[in-house]
């Protein structure tokens, strides 16, 4: 069974930085990529970033180029996401899932497994 469990979520002002974790369990972690999504309501989940399992390859959303940073570390079994210079329009439900091969893609039905989503707010 895998479990993803997402935390460092919050609130915080428009500009300021957050960095969320993605805690992952099971024994093949590397293996697999990783991505994290974002939903608010009444909207698609939307792809924000993506790392292959390696960690060698990331992939991000054109609105988040630049001001977002991808990365793992195997050994500890986590995913990062590092927001920097953010903005309202990045308030929303935040989510990371597993995609069974090992390069990150950007549609949610590539992924098996999900978290339960942390709410990042960004007041302006």
């Amino acid at each position: 069974q895998v479990q993803l469990v997402e935390s460092g979520g919050g609130l915080v002002q428009a500009g300021g930085s957050l960095r969320l974790s993605c805690a992952a369990s099971g024994r093949t972690f590397s293996f697999y990529a990783v991505g994290w999504f974002r939903q608010t309501p009444g909207k698609e989940r939307e792809f924000v970033a993506g790392i292959s399992g390696s960690g060698i390859t990331t992939y991000y959303a054109d609105s988040v180029k630049g001001r977002f940073t991808i990365s793992r570390d195997n050994a500890k079994k986590t995913v990062y996401l590092q927001m920097n210079s953010l903005n309202a329009d990045d308030t929303a439900v935040y989510y990371c899932a597993r995609n069974p091969s090992g390069v990150a893609a950007r549609v949610p039905e590539d992924y098996d497994y999900w978290g339960q989503g942390t709410q990042v707010t960004v007041s302006s």
